[in-house]
C-alpha cells in the first residue's frame, strides 16, 4: 500500500495537496517511541558496519589485508576500537573554552540523527494492529527541514575549532564552514528540480511521484551534482579538507580524544548515511522495489520494501568508499580556486 502515488506507471507530478499527511502525528506514544528508537538504532549498527565494510573494502581495492586479527576474519575490529575509544582518558587541554569545547561535539552528532526523522523507510504496515507508514513523520517542507538541520551540524564543527585555542583546528573549522556553504547552494538547485517535477517538498510525496520512473532516469544532471556536493558536503575525500592530516594535523578535531572524538567521527558517518538515504528518496525511487521486482504487486508492499530502501542506501555508501580509495586528496587551494573557467585543468594536477 503506498501513500499519495499515481494511479499510471509514467511519471507524473503530484500536487501538493494529493499527499496525505493526515496519517502522520496520529501514532499512539508507544509507536512513535519504537520509530524513534529504531532510527536511532539503525544508524548506529549501520555506522558500525560501514566502518569496518569500508577499511575491507579499501584493503580488497588497495591490495592489502586489512582487519584481520579481532574476532572470526576481524569481524569484531570495530566494536573493538569503539571500546577503545570508550576506555581512553578524555583530556580537557587548558586554554580551551570549556562550555563550547563540550557542547561542539553534541552540536555535531545530533543533527545527524535528527535529519533521518523525515525519511521514508516504506509504506504503511500493520505494527500490533496498527497501521503506520515507515517513517517518523512527515513534513510539507521535509526536505527543507532536512536542509535546516543538516546545516547546523557545521556549527560543531566550527565551534570545536575555535574552542579549542589552536590554529590547526581553527583552521579547519574555517575549511569546513567554506565547504558547506559552497555545496549547500548546488544541493539546493538539484532540489528545486525534484520540487518541479514532483510538484512537493514531502518525502513521502516525492517517492510517490516516483512509482512509475525513477528521478535518477530524467533528472541526470541534477543527481549527479547531487552526488558531489553530498561528498563535499559531508567533509569525505577526496574532500575530507577540514581534516588534512598532512597540512592540519588532524584538523577541527585535534584536541579531543575518547567519547568526545567518537562523537565526531559518529557524526562523519551518520551524516554519510543521511545523505545516501537523502540521494534514494530524491532520485532513486526510495523504497521503490527495482526492476525486475517491480513487475510483482508483492515487492511495493509490506515489509520488502525496507530491504529495497536499505540496498540502495549501501549501493551509495559504497561509492564514498570507492571515491576514497582511489582518489587523493585535493589542496585547499586548488579545490578553492577550481572552476568551470579552469576545467581544462585537473584538480589533481599539482
Amino acid at each position: 500500500m503506498t501513500f499519495g502515488a499515481p494511479t499510471v506507471g509514467a511519471p507524473t507530478a503530484v500536487s501538493a495537496r494529493d499527499v496525505d499527511l493526515s496519517m502522520f502525528g496520529t501514532d499512539p506514544w508507544w509507536l512513535v517511541i519504537a520509530k524513534a528508537i529504531v532510527i536511532f538504532a539503525f544508524l548506529v549498527l549501520t555506522t558500525l558496519v560501514l566502518i569496518l565494510a569500508e577499511r575491507k573494502v579499501m584493503a580488497w581495492m588497495q591490495m592489502r589485508v586489512g582487519p584481520d586479527r579481532v574476532g572470526p576474519k576481524g569481524l569484531l575490529q570495530t566494536v573493538a576500537d569503539g571500546i577503545k575509544l570508550g576506555l581512553k582518558e578524555g583530556i580537557t587541554p587548558t586554554g580551551v573554552d570549556k562550555p563550547i569545547y563540550l557542547l561542539a561535539p553534541v552540536i555535531a552528532t545530533a543533527p545527524a540523527f535528527m535529519a533521518f526523522a523525515v525519511i521514508p523507510f516504506g509504506p504503511v504496515v500493520s505494527v500490533f494492529g496498527e497501521s503506520t507508514p515507515l517513517q517518523l513523520t512527515d513534513l510539507p517542507v521535509a526536505v527543507l527541514y532536512i536542509l535546516a538541520v543538516t546545516s547546523v551540524g557545521v556549527y560543531g564543527i566550527v565551534l570545536a575549532g575555535w574552542a579549542s585555542g589552536s590554529t590547526y583546528p581553527l583552521l579547519g573549522g574555517l575549511r569546513s564552514t567554506a565547504q558547506v556553504i559552497s555545496y549547500e547552494i548546488a544541493m539546493g538547485l538539484t532540489f528545486a528540480a525534484v520540487f518541479l517535477l514532483s510538484g512537493t517538498m514531502s518525502t513521502s510525496g516525492i517517492v510517490a511521484a516516483q512509482d512509475g520512473l525513477w528521478y535518477v532516469v530524467l533528472l541526470v544532471p541534477s543527481f549527479l551534482i547531487y552526488s558531489v556536493s553530498m561528498v563535499g558536503e559531508t567533509n569525505r575525500a577526496p574532500f575530507d579538507l577540514p581534516e588534512a592530516e598532512g597540512e592540519l594535523v588532524g584538523g577541527f578535531h585535534t584536541e579531543y580524544s575518547s567519547l568526545r572524538f567518537a562523537m565526531f567521527m559518529l557524526a562523519e558517518y551518520v551524516n554519510m548515511i543521511t545523505v545516501s538515504a537523502l540521494s534514494t528518496t530524491m532520485f532513486l525511487g526510495g523504497w521503490h522495489a527495482p526492476w525486475p521486482f517491480n513487475m510483482g504487486s508483492w515487492a511495493n508492499s509490506g515489509w520488502w520494501p525496507v530491504l529495497w530502501f536499505v540496498l540502495k542506501v549501501w549501493g551509495v555508501l559504497f561509492v564514498f568508499v570507492w571515491l576514497r580509495s582511489t582518489l587523493p586528496r585535493l589542496r585547499y587551494d586548488q579545490f578553492m580556486r577550481w572552476d568551470g573557467n579552469c576545467s581544462s585543468r585537473s584538480p589533481w594536477s599539482g
